[in-house]
């Protein structure tokens, strides 16, 4: 429920956030290293993966409450495909860059991370850039420890990235 101190609000994600969803992941895509993909998505992409999203597994989406606009999302996905991994899953969480700073990373995280824990899972894996301190913070704020850096496993922008994992036990 928002109130005047916190004008956000999570709610799941429906087909008609895509456009928004979209926005701001190809940013990311385009923009910075958060994420690993060299190709923007398309809205049907977006749309896709919305659509395989369900259960504790579905995408959810910061709303600010003043303007209606999606200005966030983040999701649960699976760890691993192998069955001794089912009670693992990896997080991901983008805000819309000018929205950053405002706390909405971490609503997302702590509404994931609640959302895990009724699902039953035992642990949540975080993969972020190495060089990403913000995304590394905000992870640490919330409980997850750095359990290992894996160097220089993808290419991007013509340099070699690392790639932080951090993981909380629920």
């Amino acid at each position: 429920m928002p109130t005047p101190d916190r004008p956000i609000v999570v709610r799941a994600a429906t087909l008609a956030d895509a456009g928004a969803i979209v926005e701001i992941y190809n940013a990311e895509v385009t923009g910075s290293t958060a994420t690993f993909d060299l190709v923007e998505r398309t809205l049907d992409d977006q749309r896709r993966w919305l659509a395989e999203r369900s259960g504790a597994f579905a995408a959810v989406v910061a709303v600010d409450t003043a303007t209606k606009q999606v200005v966030g999302f983040a999701s649960l996905s699976p760890y691993k495909e192998r069955a001794a991994y089912r009670t693992t899953v990896e997080n991901s969480v983008y805000v819309h860059r000018e929205q950053h700073r405002r706390g909405i990373a971490r609503l997302l995280m702590e509404y994931l991370i609640e959302r895990a824990r009724e699902s039953g899972f035992h642990s949540i894996i975080a993969r972020i850039e190495a060089s990403g301190e913000a995304s590394r913070a905000l992870h640490e704020s919330v409980g997850f420890e750095l359990v290992g850096v894996e160097r220089e496993v993808g290419r991007k922008f013509n340099r070699w990235l690392s790639v932080a994992v951090m993981q909380l036990m629920l």
